[in-house]
């Protein structure tokens, strides 16, 4: 059985199938160690993986990543490091038929795997979750390859799960994270809260000081859903906004993140109520935008989380309720319990509900102060340090050895 080995052109990464061959250990070719990222294709694993690719880059570390085809679109960090594709599926298919497929590509994903591993002989290989980082991290272990894996989330998922037993080192997101076992770890293991690593972008405004609320000045709300932007968003937000008295109303300045076809539906619904809006289906400058608000409200995803403790910025969050063992509740909870938020769970997200909490807070401005106060508190820019230092511990150790 063989892959044979190639180039294909995606946008500005680099992407090469997996071939048999061997390097020396720790290397691309060079005398760079290399670190190895693997993670599945969805942003809230991709984008901790660029923040961390970004500072070992710095340090004048290798980097390659282990992704699936979802994971090969984006660009930053990520578009300047090899990646490769490899097989995986989750294992809670439709039917014992799609548990089958699955199953059978996760196999394939595994042998993939260990011809890659036997290929690049990282120093360190890092798994930021997801069902694409499962075959790598299995093979990193078995290969007794150092190893760390990062939860973004206050719920340990289930592929990290699968591998904390086994694992050299566990970096979480959070100080308490459910389902992280007693024994987390080989003995000589530790578990450590790095914090989330974020983007650039959104370390830049993490010096951005918070603009108080002025009596009678603007007030900016940011209502973020995801990077698809969220329909209960779109269709509360602005019904809520609309129950506001008209001397909130003329003072709101409101970039609201909607889906593509909800636009024109919430467009008409902020018409000739005197807010002044700013909708887009993506904004592409986030951090500027938290770094402008006096209020957010969003989702509570962990990259969101992270950028607003980081900014400093106080939230309302409605979890995602569908989120893989509600893990989105977990991280609102956990923010809010430090005053850096409010959690409302999404049955009970209506436009009657919103608009009072939302009249509560504006009208007494000096909580929204204490909120932001706490979110920044709560914040861990130095988040990708953290998880690099510890990355590079590993790499260290592991030339200490050799």
């Amino acid at each position: 059985m063989t892959i044979d080995a190639g180039t294909i052109n995606l946008g500005t990464m680099r992407s090469e199938t997996i071939s048999s061959g061997a390097i020396s250990p720790g290397t691309t070719g060079s005398e760079q160690p290399l670190v190895l990222l693997a993670a599945g294709g969805t942003g809230g694993h991709i984008f901790p993986a660029e923040a961390l690719a970004e500072e070992l880059m710095r340090r004048g570390y290798s980097l390659a990543l282990v992704t699936d085809r979802r994971g090969m679109g984006y660009g930053g960090a990520l578009g300047r490091v090899t990646v490769y594709p490899i097989r995986a599926g989750g294992l809670a298919g439709r039917g014992m038929a799609g548990v089958v497929r699955s199953g059978m590509k996760l196999a394939w994903g595994t042998v993939e795997a260990f011809r890659l591993l036997r290929r690049l002989r990282p120093a360190v290989v890092v798994g930021f979750g997801g069902y694409a980082s499962v075959p790598t991290m299995v093979a990193a272990v078995v290969t007794r390859t150092p190893t760390v894996i990062h939860e973004q989330n206050a719920v340990l998922g289930r592929t990290n799960r699968i591998l904390a037993s086994r694992v050299s080192r566990i970096a979480t997101s959070f100080p308490r994270v459910e389902h992280l076992p007693v024994k987390a770890a080989p003995a000589k293991a530790t578990i450590s809260c790095t914090g989330m690593p974020i983007r650039p972008g959104g370390l830049a405004m993490s010096a951005a000081p918070y603009e108080k609320i002025r009596e009678g000045g603007p007030i900016h709300l940011l209502v973020l859903g995801g990077s698809q932007g969220a329909r209960v968003l779109s269709e509360v937000v602005p019904a809520a906004l609309c129950r506001l008295p008209e001397t909130l109303r003329g003072r709101l300045h409101v970039s609201q993140q909607c889906r593509p076809e909800d636009l024109d539906a919430v467009t008409q619904g902020y018409r000739n109520t005197g807010i002044t809006t700013d909708l887009q289906s993506f904004f592409h400058d986030v951090p500027e935008r938290l770094a402008k608000s006096h209020l957010v409200i969003a989702r509570a995803g962990a990259s969101t989380v992270a950028e607003l403790t980081a900014v400093g910025r106080p939230a309302i969050l409605v979890p995602y309720p569908h989120a893989t063992d509600d893990h989105q509740t977990a991280n609102a909870h956990a923010i809010a319990e430090t005053g850096a938020a409010w959690t409302m769970p999404q049955e009970g997200f209506t436009p009657e509900t919103l608009s009072a909490r939302l009249q509560s807070l504006l009208e007494m401005p000096t909580m929204l102060n204490k909120a932001a106060d706490c979110a920044l508190k709560a914040g861990r820019p130095d988040a990708t340090l953290c998880l690099a230092d510890m990355v590079l511990s590993l790499c260290q150790a592991a030339r200490e050895v050799a």
